[in-house]
Protein backbone atom coordinates (compact mmCIF):
# COMPACT_ATOMS: atom_id res chain seq x y z
CA UNK A 1 0.00 0.00 0.00
CA UNK A 2 1.37 3.77 -0.58
CA UNK A 3 1.97 5.97 1.93
CA UNK A 4 -1.02 8.01 1.80
CA UNK A 5 -3.16 5.22 2.63
CA UNK A 6 -3.84 5.96 6.37
CA UNK A 7 -4.16 9.62 5.57
CA UNK A 8 -6.65 9.20 2.92
CA UNK A 9 -8.68 7.38 5.73
CA UNK A 10 -8.39 9.58 8.42
CA UNK A 11 -9.41 12.41 5.96
CA UNK A 12 -12.50 10.59 4.49
CA UNK A 13 -14.87 11.02 7.10
CA UNK A 14 -16.62 14.01 5.38
CA UNK A 15 -18.05 12.42 2.41
CA UNK A 16 -20.22 15.98 1.90
CA UNK A 17 -17.37 18.29 1.83
CA UNK A 18 -14.75 16.26 -0.12
CA UNK A 19 -17.24 16.18 -2.76
CA UNK A 20 -17.80 19.58 -2.60
CA UNK A 21 -14.46 21.12 -2.04
CA UNK A 22 -11.94 18.37 -2.65
CA UNK A 23 -12.16 17.37 -5.77
CA UNK A 24 -9.17 17.42 -8.05
CA UNK A 25 -10.15 21.61 -10.05
CA UNK A 26 -12.38 22.28 -7.58
CA UNK A 27 -12.68 25.66 -5.56
CA UNK A 28 -13.11 25.80 -2.03
CA UNK A 29 -16.53 26.33 -1.68
CA UNK A 30 -18.12 26.56 -5.10
CA UNK A 31 -19.39 23.11 -6.46
CA UNK A 32 -17.45 21.05 -9.16
CA UNK A 33 -19.10 19.87 -12.42
CA UNK A 34 -21.23 17.38 -11.80
CA UNK A 35 -21.51 17.37 -8.11
CA UNK A 36 -24.46 15.57 -7.08
CA UNK A 37 -26.67 18.08 -5.31
CA UNK A 38 -28.54 21.35 -5.50
CA UNK A 39 -29.17 22.00 -2.13
CA UNK A 40 -25.85 21.05 0.01
CA UNK A 41 -24.55 24.18 -0.84
CA UNK A 42 -22.61 27.08 1.21
CA UNK A 43 -25.13 29.63 0.89
CA UNK A 44 -23.83 33.31 1.69
CA UNK A 45 -24.16 33.24 5.62
CA UNK A 46 -22.86 30.05 5.26
CA UNK A 47 -18.90 32.02 4.72
CA UNK A 48 -17.96 31.10 8.43
CA UNK A 49 -17.66 27.66 7.80
CA UNK A 50 -15.22 28.17 4.78
CA UNK A 51 -13.29 30.46 7.24
CA UNK A 52 -12.65 27.94 10.09
CA UNK A 53 -12.23 25.02 6.87
CA UNK A 54 -9.49 26.75 5.64
CA UNK A 55 -7.97 27.92 9.12
CA UNK A 56 -7.88 23.85 10.51
CA UNK A 57 -6.16 22.78 7.10
CA UNK A 58 -3.46 25.40 7.16
CA UNK A 59 -2.38 24.26 10.49
CA UNK A 60 -3.22 20.95 9.32
CA UNK A 61 -0.59 21.23 6.27
CA UNK A 62 1.66 22.87 8.50
CA UNK A 63 2.20 20.04 10.86
CA UNK A 64 2.57 17.43 7.99
CA UNK A 65 5.25 19.65 6.49
CA UNK A 66 2.61 19.88 3.56
CA UNK A 67 2.66 23.61 1.90
CA UNK A 68 0.20 23.35 -1.24
CA UNK A 69 -3.22 23.08 -1.06
CA UNK A 70 -3.23 20.42 -3.87
CA UNK A 71 -1.41 17.99 -1.55
CA UNK A 72 -4.59 16.91 0.24
CA UNK A 73 -6.34 16.00 -3.08
CA UNK A 74 -2.99 14.59 -3.99
CA UNK A 75 -3.32 12.14 -1.22
CA UNK A 76 -7.04 10.94 -2.39
CA UNK A 77 -5.51 10.73 -5.81
CA UNK A 78 -2.62 8.39 -4.71
CA UNK A 79 -4.25 6.03 -2.55
CA UNK A 80 -4.65 2.70 -2.39
CA UNK A 81 -8.42 3.54 -1.80
CA UNK A 82 -10.79 5.73 0.02
CA UNK A 83 -12.96 4.51 3.28
CA UNK A 84 -15.44 6.75 4.45
CA UNK A 85 -17.31 6.55 7.86
CA UNK A 86 -21.36 6.50 6.40
CA UNK A 87 -23.25 4.60 4.95
CA UNK A 88 -25.24 4.87 1.40
CA UNK A 89 -28.70 5.75 3.12
CA UNK A 90 -27.12 8.91 3.72
CA UNK A 91 -24.66 9.89 1.68
CA UNK A 92 -24.37 7.51 -0.96
CA UNK A 93 -24.69 9.83 -4.19
CA UNK A 94 -21.60 12.03 -2.68
CA UNK A 95 -19.52 8.50 -2.43
CA UNK A 96 -20.19 7.54 -5.67
CA UNK A 97 -19.25 11.10 -6.84
CA UNK A 98 -15.94 10.53 -4.99
CA UNK A 99 -15.80 7.48 -6.43
CA UNK A 100 -15.98 8.50 -10.25
CA UNK A 101 -14.21 11.48 -10.07
CA UNK A 102 -11.01 10.11 -8.18
CA UNK A 103 -11.29 6.75 -10.16
CA UNK A 104 -10.91 5.33 -6.52
CA UNK A 105 -12.71 2.32 -4.70
CA UNK A 106 -14.96 4.15 -2.11
CA UNK A 107 -15.70 1.76 0.57
CA UNK A 108 -18.23 2.30 3.41
CA UNK A 109 -17.49 1.48 7.22
CA UNK A 110 -21.27 2.28 8.05
CA UNK A 111 -21.29 4.93 11.24
CA UNK A 112 -19.56 1.74 13.51
CA UNK A 113 -21.39 3.50 16.56
CA UNK A 114 -20.69 1.69 19.89
CA UNK A 115 -23.81 0.05 21.04
CA UNK A 116 -25.64 2.07 24.00
CA UNK A 117 -24.16 0.47 27.10
CA UNK A 118 -28.04 -0.24 29.06
CA UNK A 119 -26.28 -0.88 32.29
CA UNK A 120 -25.47 2.81 32.74
CA UNK A 121 -27.43 5.10 34.09
CA UNK A 122 -28.12 8.96 34.37
CA UNK A 123 -27.37 10.71 37.53
CA UNK A 124 -29.92 10.88 39.91
CA UNK A 125 -30.06 15.00 39.58
CA UNK A 126 -30.85 14.76 35.79
CA UNK A 127 -33.20 11.74 35.98
CA UNK A 128 -35.06 13.98 38.93
CA UNK A 129 -34.90 16.89 36.64
CA UNK A 130 -36.18 15.57 33.26
CA UNK A 131 -39.11 13.75 35.30
CA UNK A 132 -40.32 16.98 36.53
CA UNK A 133 -41.55 17.30 32.19
CA UNK A 134 -44.00 15.67 29.96
CA UNK A 135 -43.18 13.56 27.83
CA UNK A 136 -41.26 15.37 24.57
CA UNK A 137 -41.17 18.22 26.05
CA UNK A 138 -37.80 19.30 26.99
CA UNK A 139 -35.22 21.06 24.32
CA UNK A 140 -31.74 19.59 24.92
CA UNK A 141 -29.13 21.45 23.30
CA UNK A 142 -25.12 20.60 22.56
CA UNK A 143 -22.61 22.21 20.35
CA UNK A 144 -20.42 19.93 20.98
CA UNK A 145 -16.35 20.25 23.23
CA UNK A 146 -14.90 22.29 20.42
CA UNK A 147 -17.59 25.19 20.04
CA UNK A 148 -17.03 27.66 22.17
CA UNK A 149 -19.44 30.74 22.47
CA UNK A 150 -18.73 34.34 22.95
CA UNK A 151 -20.52 36.03 25.48
CA UNK A 152 -23.03 37.73 23.16
CA UNK A 153 -23.72 34.27 21.50
CA UNK A 154 -24.27 32.57 24.38
CA UNK A 155 -26.79 35.02 25.72
CA UNK A 156 -28.56 34.42 22.38
CA UNK A 157 -28.81 30.77 22.33
CA UNK A 158 -30.08 30.61 25.70
CA UNK A 159 -32.27 33.71 25.20
CA UNK A 160 -34.02 32.08 22.18
CA UNK A 161 -34.11 28.46 23.81
CA UNK A 162 -36.09 30.45 26.45
CA UNK A 163 -38.34 31.96 24.09
CA UNK A 164 -39.85 28.86 23.40
CA UNK A 165 -41.71 28.75 26.71
CA UNK A 166 -40.59 25.18 26.89
CA UNK A 167 -38.25 23.77 29.57
CA UNK A 168 -34.44 22.86 28.31
CA UNK A 169 -30.96 21.92 29.21
CA UNK A 170 -28.30 23.25 27.55
CA UNK A 171 -24.66 22.00 27.51
CA UNK A 172 -22.04 24.59 26.58
CA UNK A 173 -18.02 26.01 26.80
CA UNK A 174 -17.29 27.98 28.70
CA UNK A 175 -18.86 26.18 31.38
CA UNK A 176 -21.48 27.93 33.25
CA UNK A 177 -24.54 27.47 35.10
CA UNK A 178 -27.46 28.95 35.54
CA UNK A 179 -30.86 27.21 37.22
CA UNK A 180 -34.18 28.59 36.72
CA UNK A 181 -37.58 26.55 37.57
CA UNK A 182 -38.00 25.22 33.67
CA UNK A 183 -34.15 25.72 32.32
CA UNK A 184 -31.01 24.51 32.65
CA UNK A 185 -27.09 25.82 31.54
CA UNK A 186 -24.75 22.84 32.61
CA UNK A 187 -21.45 23.80 30.97
CA UNK A 188 -19.77 20.44 33.24
CA UNK A 189 -22.05 17.98 30.57
CA UNK A 190 -19.92 19.34 27.47
CA UNK A 191 -17.04 16.77 28.87
CA UNK A 192 -19.41 14.33 29.86
CA UNK A 193 -20.45 13.40 26.16
CA UNK A 194 -21.25 10.07 26.77
CA UNK A 195 -24.46 10.98 28.57
CA UNK A 196 -25.68 12.53 25.51
CA UNK A 197 -27.29 9.15 24.24
CA UNK A 198 -28.89 8.93 27.40
CA UNK A 199 -30.00 12.33 27.77
CA UNK A 200 -31.91 11.93 24.30
CA UNK A 201 -33.08 8.71 24.81
CA UNK A 202 -35.22 9.99 28.04
CA UNK A 203 -39.11 10.27 26.97
CA UNK A 204 -38.97 14.01 28.89
CA UNK A 205 -36.70 15.20 26.18
CA UNK A 206 -38.28 15.99 22.64
CA UNK A 207 -36.16 18.29 20.71
CA UNK A 208 -32.06 17.81 20.11
CA UNK A 209 -30.37 21.66 19.43
CA UNK A 210 -27.03 20.27 17.91
CA UNK A 211 -23.80 21.82 15.96
CA UNK A 212 -24.14 18.35 14.29
CA UNK A 213 -20.76 16.74 14.42
CA UNK A 214 -20.16 13.27 13.38
CA UNK A 215 -21.58 11.30 16.57
CA UNK A 216 -24.37 13.74 17.23
CA UNK A 217 -25.66 13.48 13.91
CA UNK A 218 -26.18 9.28 14.36
CA UNK A 219 -27.53 10.40 17.75
CA UNK A 220 -29.81 12.18 16.67
CA UNK A 221 -30.93 9.94 13.88
CA UNK A 222 -31.75 7.20 16.14
CA UNK A 223 -33.27 8.95 18.73
CA UNK A 224 -36.82 9.87 18.80
CA UNK A 225 -36.68 13.59 19.33
CA UNK A 226 -37.19 16.36 16.84
CA UNK A 227 -33.52 18.06 15.47
CA UNK A 228 -32.46 21.55 15.27
CA UNK A 229 -29.27 22.16 13.71
CA UNK A 230 -26.61 24.98 14.28
CA UNK A 231 -23.85 23.78 11.85
CA UNK A 232 -20.37 25.16 12.34
CA UNK A 233 -17.85 23.67 10.66
CA UNK A 234 -17.60 22.75 6.56
CA UNK A 235 -18.82 19.27 6.84
CA UNK A 236 -21.64 20.32 9.57
CA UNK A 237 -22.65 22.93 7.18
CA UNK A 238 -23.09 20.46 3.95
CA UNK A 239 -24.33 17.96 5.97
CA UNK A 240 -27.53 19.98 7.95
CA UNK A 241 -28.18 20.84 4.26
CA UNK A 242 -29.04 17.40 3.36
CA UNK A 243 -30.18 16.37 6.73
CA UNK A 244 -32.97 19.57 6.35
CA UNK A 245 -33.57 20.00 2.33
CA UNK A 246 -32.98 16.49 0.99
CA UNK A 247 -33.86 14.15 3.59
CA UNK A 248 -36.20 16.43 5.17
CA UNK A 249 -35.51 15.34 8.76
CA UNK A 250 -34.28 18.44 10.76
CA UNK A 251 -34.45 22.39 10.58
CA UNK A 252 -31.68 24.39 9.61
CA UNK A 253 -31.45 27.54 12.26
CA UNK A 254 -31.63 30.71 9.79
CA UNK A 255 -27.78 32.65 10.14
CA UNK A 256 -27.57 36.48 10.22
CA UNK A 257 -25.31 38.67 8.07
CA UNK A 258 -23.25 38.66 11.50
CA UNK A 259 -22.81 34.57 10.61
CA UNK A 260 -24.16 34.28 13.94
CA UNK A 261 -27.91 33.82 14.43
CA UNK A 262 -30.70 35.62 15.94
CA UNK A 263 -32.43 34.28 19.46
CA UNK A 264 -35.91 35.06 16.74
CA UNK A 265 -34.65 32.76 14.65
CA UNK A 266 -33.35 29.96 17.08
CA UNK A 267 -36.81 29.76 18.97
CA UNK A 268 -38.74 30.24 15.41
CA UNK A 269 -36.89 26.72 14.60
CA UNK A 270 -37.52 24.77 17.60
CA UNK A 271 -41.16 25.46 17.44
CA UNK A 272 -41.22 25.14 13.71
CA UNK A 273 -40.71 21.25 15.22
CA UNK A 274 -41.90 20.79 18.42
CA UNK A 275 -45.75 22.85 17.85
CA UNK A 276 -47.95 20.06 18.00
CA UNK A 277 -50.27 21.70 15.14
CA UNK A 278 -46.92 22.42 12.85
CA UNK A 279 -47.19 20.81 9.67
CA UNK A 280 -43.74 21.02 8.90
CA UNK A 281 -43.28 19.31 12.36
CA UNK A 282 -45.33 16.59 11.42
CA UNK A 283 -43.94 15.93 8.33
CA UNK A 284 -40.11 16.13 9.75
CA UNK A 285 -41.13 13.59 12.24
CA UNK A 286 -42.18 11.52 9.69
CA UNK A 287 -39.51 11.65 7.64
CA UNK A 288 -37.42 11.06 10.37
CA UNK A 289 -38.91 7.65 11.59
CA UNK A 290 -38.65 6.54 8.10
CA UNK A 291 -35.00 6.84 8.26
CA UNK A 292 -34.51 5.60 11.31
CA UNK A 293 -36.59 2.83 10.55
CA UNK A 294 -34.31 2.00 7.75
CA UNK A 295 -31.14 2.60 9.50
CA UNK A 296 -32.33 -0.11 12.01
CA UNK A 297 -33.58 -2.63 9.82
CA UNK A 298 -31.89 -5.62 11.12
CA UNK A 299 -28.04 -6.79 9.74
CA UNK A 300 -27.91 -3.16 7.88
CA UNK A 301 -25.17 -1.45 9.67
CA UNK A 302 -23.29 -4.60 11.39
CA UNK A 303 -23.46 -5.80 7.10
CA UNK A 304 -21.68 -2.28 6.03
CA UNK A 305 -18.94 -3.18 8.66
CA UNK A 306 -18.29 -6.69 7.75
CA UNK A 307 -18.40 -5.88 3.64
CA UNK A 308 -15.56 -3.58 4.90
CA UNK A 309 -13.32 -5.96 6.91
CA UNK A 310 -13.95 -8.75 4.00
CA UNK A 311 -12.62 -6.09 1.36
CA UNK A 312 -9.59 -5.19 3.34
CA UNK A 313 -9.14 -9.13 3.70
CA UNK A 314 -8.97 -9.32 -0.32
CA UNK A 315 -6.43 -6.11 -0.08
CA UNK A 316 -4.25 -7.60 1.94
CA UNK A 317 -4.35 -11.10 -0.19
CA UNK A 318 -4.00 -9.11 -2.95
CA UNK A 319 -7.01 -9.98 -4.84
CA UNK A 320 -9.10 -7.69 -6.77
CA UNK A 321 -11.68 -5.88 -4.32
CA UNK A 322 -14.76 -4.83 -5.77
Amino acid sequence: MTPYLHLANNLAEKATSIAHDLIPGGELGVPPHGYPSSKALYRKNDAHALLIFSSFYKTFYHRLMIYHADQLTTCLTNCDFISIRTCKEIKGKFCNYIEERYKKKVLLTGPMLPELDKSKQLEDQWTYWLNRFGQGSIVFCALGSQTILEKKQFHELCLGIELTGLPFLVAVKPPKERVKDHGMVWGELVQQQSWQPLLLAHPSVGCFVSHYGFGSMWESIISHCQIVLLPVMDDQVLTTKVMTEELEVSAEVKREETRWFSKENLSGAIMSLMDKDSEIGNQMRRNHSKLKETLASPGLLTGYTDKFIHTLENLVNYTNFK
